[in-house]
């Protein structure tokens, strides 16, 4: 199903000629939306995620609402270790949590092999369906937690002050945690691939624990297993997007992953991540989430500014992390609508 149409988007993922910048936003199906939480008050989050109806109505409402260039299918990176046998819950104040976080060996090796196809099937139905909805107006975004990341999860149990099981297995148990991250791997590839196939015209790939590690263990834990991820679901037309917040400092290595965008957080300095990337792949972000606070005029000036950074081709704006719950629709909307029409006066290259 990914015989489409070029995009705005994917055409910036791949450093083509771009007549303006493309936006979308992280976490921009959720919680800001009056929309959104209309529907969320009668499911509870994981009936939301399981029913391709609710997914395709959800993820729909930002392209509808705010004019974002993207849509991002509405899920979770959790759903990778539930499928492979982890009881998985949303916790009200807690947010996701594991009750039998992996402790032992036997944990471990108890994990199941997933078919992506019929353990998540519910997934590529609601791409299947979002697609047929979508009719190419923009293109849809599938994603994937990174190993190292869901592994953080799964060994913790959720969110944690420190993360000092698993990155005390980074240090004592190296080899059961290169086990785990084997396992989440050949789940996350089978997962990625299966989304291609039901119509993910683009994949991101969220590291967001990748920040928790030292240059090596980055390298050895987190990176090389990224990587590999890229390498095994690569797709002609398809952009492949890597984001590991924390890790801008490593740009130099994360660069060659694979990847055809790297993902900055708001801590990277542009001016630097252009030098550390040397144009090998175009560069998302990166505006702090926080600064869609301000008075609209501010986010435009602000938005103008990153814009300027960036420079325009082989730019794709987005925030530097997810969108906050309680950011006003109309200051997401002013974000948008800003990188929309300062990108054509800033960088105006002809359509083609």
């Amino acid at each position: 199903m990914n015989d489409s149409k070029n995009h705005l988007l994917i055409d910036a993922c791949f450093g083509r000629e771009v007549e303006r910048t493309p936006v979308w936003i992280m976490r921009q199906a959720g919680r800001y939306l009056p929309e959104y939480r209309a529907i969320r008050a009668d499911h509870d989050f994981m009936t939301m995620c399981k029913t391709p109806e609710l997914v395709t109505e959800v993820t729909l409402q930002p392209v509808d609402i705010i004019g974002v260039d993207a849509a991002i299918i509405f899920s979770d990176i959790l759903v990778i270790p539930e499928a492979m046998g982890m009881e998985l819950q949303f916790v009200k104040g807690k947010g996701p949590w594991f009750p039998s976080p992996l402790r032992e060996a036997a944990d471990v090796n108890n994990l199941r092999l997933v078919n992506a196809e019929e353990d998540l099937k519910y997934v590529m139905d609601a791409v299947k369906m979002l697609r047929g909805e979508l009719n190419d107006r923009v293109p849809l975004i599938g994603f994937s937690g990174a190993p190292w990341t869901l592994a953080a999860y799964m060994v913790e149990g959720g969110g944690s002050k420190n993360f000092k099981t698993i990155k005390s297995w980074r240090w004592s148990r190296p080899d059961l945690l290169h086990t785990l991250l084997r396992k989440i791997t050949d789940a996350a590839v089978d997962y990625i691939n299966a989304k291609i196939d039901a119509g993910a015209q683009v994949i991101q790939i969220f590291d967001s624990w990748a920040g928790l590690l030292d240059e090596e263990g980055y390298q050895e834990f987190a990176l090389d297993y990224a990587s590999e991820i890229i390498a095994r679901t690569r797709r002609p037309e398809v952009p492949m997007i890597y984001f590991a917040k924390g890790a801008g400092i490593w740009l130099d290595r994360t660069v060659e992953c694979g990847a055809d965008v790297i993902g900055l957080d708001w801590t990277v300095n542009i001016e630097t991540a252009r030098q550390a990337t040397a144009g090998k792949a175009s560069l998302q972000g990166n505006l702090d989430p926080t600064a869609l606070y301000a008075d609209p005029k501010e986010i435009r000036q602000w938005t103008r500014d990153m814009l300027r950074a960036f420079g325009g081709r082989g730019h794709v704006a987005n925030l530097g992390h997810g969108i906050l719950p309680d950011i006003p629709v109309d200051h997401a909307r002013a974000f948008v609508d800003a990188v929309k029409e300062e990108s054509l006066k800033l960088n105006p290259t002809p359509s083609i």
